[in-house]
């Protein structure tokens, strides 16, 4: 399935701003847990942050 939004120059950089945000404090938490499952749940988050940041800065 595939979403496609209509932003605005200035909605598309709010919303990279916050996912990279995102993905800076989620590194924190990954750093932080020791549970292995935990860790691994933040992990895959972490690479979806990462795939929705590519997306918009291709934008």
């Amino acid at each position: 399935m595939q979403l496609v939004l209509d932003l605005t120059d200035e909605e598309k950089g709010m919303l990279k701003e916050l996912t990279e945000s995102e993905l800076s404090e989620l590194r924190f938490e990954i750093a932080d847990t020791d549970r292995k499952n935990f860790r691994d749940m933040l992990k895959r988050k972490e690479v979806l942050l990462k795939r929705i940041i590519e997306q918009l800065s291709e934008l």
